[in-house]
This record gives structure tokens, sequence and C-alpha cells, in this order.
């Protein structure tokens, strides 16, 4: 069984420069009156990377640099189409175990080192096994999405090999249908394993990959610089000597920084700050297409969330459309299901959550809780692409809750700290979210709400552990028959809705802004921001 991303089995590099770039022709932009080529831009955001060793996170903040750093086997286009990466070209035995990738030639790693099959053994070894002498961290990523690490009973990656210097066989225990997907995630950016080796526990800090901008350095919570692979094997890219990511936590502050020309682009923009931004002329709005879920996810290893009339009380109780109107100008759709509806396996039969403070108070009243209880409510301190105004969301939610009895004392912590403890169960109730890094309902459903991702630290903020959830996941997992995995799908968001472990909020389209002399960048709908072919014109 042979199958070819992007049907090519060899790219050439102007192709290839168009699948980086989202379209954008270099050569005839860098050429136009006004371009220029070189430059530093500075992007600010509202929270730090967490790690910069790319398999060792979760988050976006970090995915948004390591991106720029390292780059993966396969990847998607913004048009969530996979395009080939570090490999060309895969195929399937008649097994549909056994996995051959071809890799790309005359690559280097930013350290000088060869990028090659060897190498790509070498990350996976890391990966997968605990006892290797640089397997140092959670790896949580590799874990979810392979049933643990090597020696563990559901571990899915029985044999990596390199078969010729640029030809690694990867065979696995069971059918995995979005396994190329997988390997398309940022977190499995392929690292100098001569880099990994020097550094150790500091290779965090010490980034090497073989993308188009190389690790200069990076203060904590103020900023990193990334600078131009001069040594990149796509002819003419990057074309910026440097970027850098600085880090601005006040939503405010940040867009002042861009409107005075302090930095040149932003995200986690204001929803009502991004009315500002189109009748100035020196400004540009960006809208990513949305690919995400906002959420608030109740703790159900604590009481009352352990009853799911608690739960569907509090949804029915939570004025949804109200949310979005005030704290979102525009920019987002009320959620229904776990996974945007712009994603194949997407429930339309489903209808949701009324807002309904009546239904709220008899199911309250069903569960003994007719007086209502007091419990609270965590909210991270900075903007996400799925949360723009967090603290206003929860003051919101705060408000509708008391009507039907329920009082809520909110909690705030620096985005670091909220990962933490709600990784480890400290919340009551929390707000949450995800952006997708595959196109597929497995990366939305499976890292979430699995009850395999329910052990601390967890991801399952919620700590959900329905079997039957869990069990259609897996199923889909191990059918190449797309059809059937639909119906799985759409049978996990069924008992989804019945056990509602979140109350649902919305499915944004984050806005950005930039200084009107950016030219060519687009903005992914993961959020893998490829700044490759930005140039600046001032």
């Amino acid at each position: 069984m042979k199958r070819i991303v992007a049907a090519l089995l060899t790219i050439v590099v102007g192709l290839f420069i168009t699948a980086c770039s989202g379209g954008n022709d270099s050569s005839t932009e860098s050429e136009g009156e006004g371009s220029k080529e070189g430059g530093t831009l500075i992007f600010a955001r509202g929270a730090d990377s967490l790690s910069l060793d790319a398999i060792n996170v979760t988050d976006g903040e970090s995915t948004r640099v390591t991106h720029n750093i390292y780059e993966t086997l396969f990847k998607y286009d913004e048009q969530l189409e996979l395009q080939p990466g570090l490999a060309t070209e895969y195929e399937l035995a008649e097994d549909e175990l056994t996995w051959t990738l071809k890799l790309r030639e005359g690559v280097t790693f930013h350290d000088g080192t060869d990028f090659n099959a060897d190498a790509v053994v070498y990350n996976f070894n890391r990966w997968m096994d605990p006892d290797h002498p640089e397997h140092n961290g959670e790896f949580t990523y590799y874990s979810f999405l392979y049933g643990g690490f090597k020696g563990d009973k559901d571990h899915k990656i029985e044999s990596v090999k390199a078969v010729d210097e640029y030809t690694v066989e990867i065979k696995l225990t069971e059918p995995t249908a979005p396994f190329i997907s997988y390997l398309a995630i940022p977190m499995f950016g392929i690292a100098s394993p001569e880099a990994v080796q020097k550094y150790g526990d500091n290779y965090d800090e010490n980034p090497v990959g073989t993308g188009p901008f190389v690790f200069d350095s990076w203060t904590r919570n103020d900023k990193i610089l990334l600078s131009k692979n001069e040594d990149y094997y796509v002819e003419d890219i990057p074309r910026l000597d440097q970027l850098i990511f600085r880090v601005i936590p006040d939503n405010s502050a940040r867009f002042t920084a861009l409107q005075t020309g302090e930095v040149d682009m932003i995200d986690g923009l204001s929803p009502d700050d991004a009315d500002l931004v189109e009748p100035d002329g020196n400004l540009d709005l960006v809208k990513r297409p949305g690919f995400n879920i906002g959420y608030l996810a109740f703790n159900m290893e604590k009481e009352p969330f352990n009853n799911p009339k608690v739960r569907k009380a509090l949804n029915y109780a939570i004025n949804k459309d109200s949310i979005i109107d005030a704290f979102y100008n525009g920019m987002a759709e009320k959620a229904v299901n776990p996974i945007p509806p712009s994603l194949w396996g997407y429930n339309e039969e489903i209808d949701g959550y009324s807002y309904d403070p009546e239904k709220a108070k008899e199911l309250l009243a069903e569960a003994g809780l007719e007086d209502g209880f007091t419990t609270e409510l965590w909210a991270m301190s900075n903007p996400r692409p799925y949360m723009p105004q967090p603290l206003k969301i929860a003051e919101a939610i705060q408000s509708d809750l008391a009507e039907v009895g329920v009082e809520i004392e909110i909690n705030t912590y620096e985005w670091a700290t909220y990962l933490d403890k709600t990784s480890n169960g400290e919340h009551d109730m929390a707000l949450f979210g995800w952006t997708g890094v595959m196109a597929d309902p497995d990366n939305f459903l499976f890292p979430n709400l699995s009850k395999t991702n329910a052990t601390k630290p967890a991801n399952n903020r919620a700590f959900y552990k329905n079997d039957e959830f869990t069990d259609l996941l897996l199923q889909a997992r191990t059918t190449f028959d797309e059809e059937e995995r639909i119906q799985l799908y759409k049978e996990a968001q069924e008992i989804f809705y019945e056990d509602a472990p979140w109350a649902l909020i919305g499915h944004t389209t984050p806005p950005l802004a930039k200084r009107a002399y950016v030219e060519g960048f687009v903005a992914h709908p993961m959020s893998d921001d490829a700044f490759w072919d930005v140039y600046l014109t001032k």
C-alpha cells in the first residue's frame, strides 16, 4: 500500500517554498518596489515559552517558537493538507503496521551535523525509551499518542531502524490511521543528536534543529532571539535576519507597543482593540482561521462535579451567547461539540445546552443542592487564542452561576503555574482550551478527554474517565476506513454531551495585528506560524 504526500515522490525546491510559506512568491516580492530583505521582526505575545525542547512541551507559546527552529518529518499547510517536511514520501506495508519513510537529503542541523536516518532513529529512541540517557522530561505528547513508553503494555511502537542513510522503517504494534499526522505535530521536531547529548538537562534552553531560524538567546519572561539560518537548504529562505519573541502580558500594553512601533506584530489582541486596527493606516488586522475550542473544565474528581446533574446544571446556567457577544467582538461562534465544526467527524445532530437557568435550578435540586454551593473558578492571567479575555469571561460565568445559587471565587495564576496546577487537579473549575495541531478529531478528543490522559500530571483537566468514550477513540485510531472513523467520533461526541465534563464556550477566529510594513505573513489555523517568508518594507 503506497501513499504519497501531496501526490509527489520528489519535491522540487520551488514547490517546497510554496508549501512552507503559504504560496508567497519570494523572488517577485523581494524585488518589488520598497521591499527589503533582512531586518529584525519583533513579535509580542502574552506569555513566555515553557521550554524549547519541542518534544517536552504541549503549550502554544512554546511551539510558536520551536516551529521556527525545528522541522518535522511531515507538516500541515495553511489549508490543513499534509505536506512533505524532512521526509519526502512514505509507504505503508500490507500489514498496516510497517511504515517506510524516505528522508530529504542535503540537510544539516544548526550545529553543522548531518540530518539523516540515524538522527531520526536517535530522536525516536530518546522519545520512547525511559532508560535513554537523554530521556529528560515528561514527553507528554509522545506518551498519549503512542500509549506510553517502551516497556509499557500499550506502547504502540515496536521498532525504529535505519534501512540506509536516508530511509527509516517504523514498525507499530497495531494499525494506527493517524500515524503520519502524528509526525507533523510540532512536538516531534527533529533535534540534533549531538546537541541533545552536549547540553543534557539544559537542552531545553539550547535547542538545535534544521529549521530556517537558529536559536540565539532566551531571557526568561522577556524575550527569545532567533537568527537567520545562513545554511538553510531552501534558497532565499528566511528573509529576516532576526526574529524576536517578546513577552508583554497586558493586552493594552501590547497593543500600545504595536501602535508606537516598539513591536512589529502581536497576538492576543483584545477583540475591542481589533476595531481600532483597521482604521489605522499604519496597521493591518490578520484573522487566524478558527481551529480551536475554549471551555470550562469541571474537575470530576471533586464534589459536586462528580455528579453529572451538577455539570449539566452549570451548562444550562451559563449564558454562552452573551459571553460570545460581550467578549469576542464577533470573532467566535458558540461551541456545541468539543471539536470545531470545520473538522471532519463533527456531529451536527447535537444541539448543545441552551441557556435555561430554571432547568439548571431543577437539576441542582435533583442533585440535593437546591440551596446551591460554593466553589472556585480558575482563569489564566494572560489571553489565549481560544480565550481572549479570560478574567472578564470568568466574571461573566460568576454572575450567571450566582443566579442559580452557585457562589464562585475567582483565582488566577500566570501561565506556567496555571498549567502545572491544573494538570495536577488543584482546581475545582478552570477555563481552558485547545488549538489543534493536526487535522484529525483524535487530536482534540484523545489528549483532552481520554481516560488514558487523566493520570496526573494530566492533559485531561476534567479528569474525565469514561471507558466507553475512550474505547471509541482507541477504535477510531486503529481503522483506516474514514467513514467508520467518522461514526465512531460522532458516537463519542454524543457520550461527551451526556456526560458534560466541560461547559463549552466557543470556537474563535483569533485576531492578530501587525505594522503595515510587515509582508508575507500567513496566519496558520493551528498557530504554526512560519516567519520564513516574512519581510519588511520599512
